[in-house]
């Protein structure tokens, strides 16, 4: 189990935050999924093997946002 954190751009609202953190939430392998807004980040907790940074950034530029990994992840 790790936990991976994301850089979003573009999101404006907490109807964005909800979206993104709903489809996060979905991906095989995801454990937890948090999005904040304030930071323009979301912290997720992944097992391993499962899935990945760039597998959730897929999802995240799906939705319509810039991601990128931060720093560490």
């Amino acid at each position: 189990m790790s936990t991976v954190v994301i850089k979003i751009s573009g999101m404006k609202c907490e109807g964005c935050v909800g979206e993104v953190q709903a489809r996060l939430s979905k991906v095989r392998g995801v454990r937890t999924a948090v999005v904040d807004l304030a930071s323009c980040e979301a912290s997720v907790q992944i097992e391993d093997g499962v899935a990945d940074v760039d597998m959730l950034m897929a999802v995240v530029k799906d939705a319509g946002f810039d991601a990128a990994p931060a720093f560490g992840s």
